[in-house]
């Protein structure tokens, strides 16, 4: 873990929970693409940086996840970095809170605000073209988290960041996090036709080919929302739809997984009704959701 794998002239990221990519811009200054998930995973970049006698000048966030950026607060202090988020992410980056109190809907218990669902704080500025180094370009991939993006390096690395999962997170986890199925699935068709010398997703092993692998997220994606529906054959309340697909897809409720799964489901139903496929009812002043 946190070994430095080189994929081009230029381009490399750093193995780890969430993949963080590494750009030499010159002989002494190199850029991230993202900062791994809290202050020992930036120590260890920090480690990677000394070694190779490399200055940090900026890292440029896909979003804002804790684990994408944990890294940040610790390597702009030590090496005074800039930091960079796109759009409402930049708002959770500055202001980590912000993670925890939307998975949860309120207020997050003590439960839910730790690390791996709260970064500590940093100075992040929106990001935009102009900050960018020369060559590089934004590839916005919305639908995971609010206005998540990738990056095309000038060696033609496309870095993925979390809009798509190995077929063994699949596997494991089966429901992954999604905020909006509809722009995650236009994002997933769009990245189908993409091509590059190299994809490096954050969750899944780096590849020069990442057609094959978009289409099984999409299939996952159409899979879990036929369950939604045809569980909701009779009327049922969310917290019953949320445990029935715990027990289909044998999952283990937990606090982080009640939020994380939870907020994917309500994202699903929202999705689903907004196409046509999924009503809802009140009865006993209850919300019940039934399918079309």
């Amino acid at each position: 873990m946190f070994e430095l794998i080189q994929i081009s002239e230029r381009d490399y990221y750093i193995q780890s929970p969430a993949k963080i990519g590494l750009i030499r811009l010159n002989d002494s200054d190199i850029c991230l693409i993202d900062s791994g998930n809290d202050k020992d995973a930036g120590r260890k970049v920090r480690q990677i940086l000394d070694a190779n006698k490399w200055h940090l000048t900026a890292i440029y966030n896909t979003h804002s996840n804790a684990d994408h950026i944990g890294g940040n607060q610790y390597l702009q202090r030590q090496t005074g970095c800039s930091v960079y988020a796109p759009g409402i992410d930049c708002a959770f980056t500055r202001h980590p809170i912000l993670e925890p109190s939307f998975l949860y809907g309120a207020y997050p218990p003590k439960d839910l605000r730790h690390k791996f669902l709260m970064a500590q704080e940093s100075d992040a500025r929106e990001l935009t073209p102009d900050v960018l180094p020369d060559g590089f370009q934004i590839i916005p991939l919305p639908g995971h988290f609010f206005d998540m993006v990738g990056f095309r390096t000038p060696d033609d690395t496309v870095f993925l960041a979390d809009c798509l999962s190995s077929r063994q997170t699949l596997e494991k986890y089966q429901i992954g996090f999604i905020y909006d199925v509809a722009a995650y699935l236009k994002t997933l068709e769009t990245v189908k036709t993409m091509q590059a010398k190299m994809f490096v997703p954050s969750h899944a092993p780096a590849c020069p080919e990442i057609a094959a692998l978009a289409q099984i997220n999409i299939d996952k994606v159409l899979e879990i929302a036929e369950r939604i529906v045809e569980l909701c054959r009779q009327p049922l309340c969310f917290e019953a739809i949320l445990q029935k697909l715990f027990a289909v897809y044998s999952l283990e409720m937990s606090f982080e997984q009640y939020v994380l799964v939870g907020s994917t489901v309500r994202s699903y139903l929202a999705w689903l009704k907004d196409t046509g496929r999924m009503n809802v009812l009140f009865e006993d002043n209850m919300l019940l959701w039934q399918r079309a």
